[in-house]
């Protein structure tokens, strides 16, 4: 009688704490249901929403490990919330870490584009990426005078002898083009919002032209939110005619950004979503590791990437990426 009496009074304060942690499970799926409304509906909006929207693919594995917790407590409220939820994300965050079909046909087109952090990223780097991959163009943002005159010492024109430059003294502001192949600089096809944002026509071989722009709209931080986001918006939709067109740079944006997927819906493909490599971060490379990737190469729908690789480029807080492209006539 008396060890029946022991075992159920160590029972007895167990079922209190077990409904408190079911309780707190419930309200926990219902904020993971809120943040997942948020993302599903490009509700981000201001100097809080769109930071945190970047680390959708966190929110997502924080989400599975919820799920397991609600089967672990019982709690079937929170267990079908959950599953909601953990299917919604995956919907979103899944499809950029699967290959889709590589284009069958087209000229290859090997560009790599990289954000320079103010003139500091190593030249040395930078030339050695377009030598090893042989690169036809490149994108550069956050190009300085001082580190135009790095990479010219480094031997970068003798490998792309081609350039629509526009450097800054200082800051984040410059950017520029280099191409193995003659470029003409156009105007008047956006107006960017933002830092320099080069325009050129990369004359191929045989005749064909690509349009390639270089992208580089602020960071959303807490007082430029409008301004990145007027930056992202107005850039040039994909073209259903004329040369095909490619943006490459550094977007400050991720594929959960609304208005980033509202380009994309234009006509535009990742290149890194499309060789399965769209979870790979690209940024920061200073005091964390690289926990979000912004910096992007688009195509329209004449050309698609066979490959995309990723590399960290010492003195820069970005990663630079390569992409190995194939253009259709």
């Amino acid at each position: 009688m008396l060890t029946q009496e022991v075992a159920g009074g160590a029972a007895a304060p167990s079922r209190p704490r077990r409904r408190w942690a079911r309780r707190l499970a419930v309200a926990a799926s219902v904020v993971f249901a809120a943040g997942t409304a948020v993302r599903l509906g490009g509700l981000e909006t201001g100097a809080l929403l769109v930071p945190l929207v970047s680390f959708t693919p966190y929110f997502a594995l924080a989400a599975l490990l919820t799920l397991g917790l609600a089967v672990a407590l019982r709690s079937r409220a929170a267990i079908a919330v959950m599953l909601a939820v953990c299917v919604c994300l995956a919907w979103c965050v899944v499809p950029r870490a699967v290959a889709s079909a590589a284009p069958a046909e087209g000229r290859p087109l090997r560009l790599l584009t990289a954000n320079l952090n103010g003139g500091r990223a190593d030249a040395e780097t930078i030339v050695g990426l377009v030598r090893d991959h042989d690169v036809d163009v490149l994108s550069l943002q956050e190009l300085t005078f001082a580190e135009q005159e790095r990479l010219r010492a480094a031997g970068l024109e003798s490998l792309l002898p081609y350039q629509v430059a526009r450097p800054a003294t200082w800051g984040p502001v410059g950017s520029g083009l280099y191409a193995r192949y003659p470029l003409r600089e156009r105007t008047g096809l956006f107006q960017p919002v933002g830092h320099h944002m080069p325009v050129a026509e990369v004359a191929l071989p045989g005749g064909q032209a690509v349009e390639v722009v270089v992208v580089h709209p602020v960071a959303p931080v807490p007082s430029t939110v409008p301004e990145w986001h007027a930056g992202v918006a107005t850039l040039p939709p994909a073209p259903a005619t004329g040369p095909p067109r490619i943006l490459a740079g550094d977007f400050n944006a991720t594929l959960d950004h609304a208005v980033f997927r509202s380009l994309l819906d234009t006509g535009y493909t990742d290149a890194a979503a499309a060789t399965g490599q769209g979870l790979v971060p690209t940024w920061p490379m200073r005091r964390f590791p690289p926990l979000v990737a912004i910096d992007h190469v688009l195509t329209d729908g004449r050309a698609g990437a066979v490959a995309v690789r990723i590399h960290d480029l010492p003195g820069s807080d970005h990663r630079a990426l390569f992409a190995d492209l194939r253009v259709r006539g």
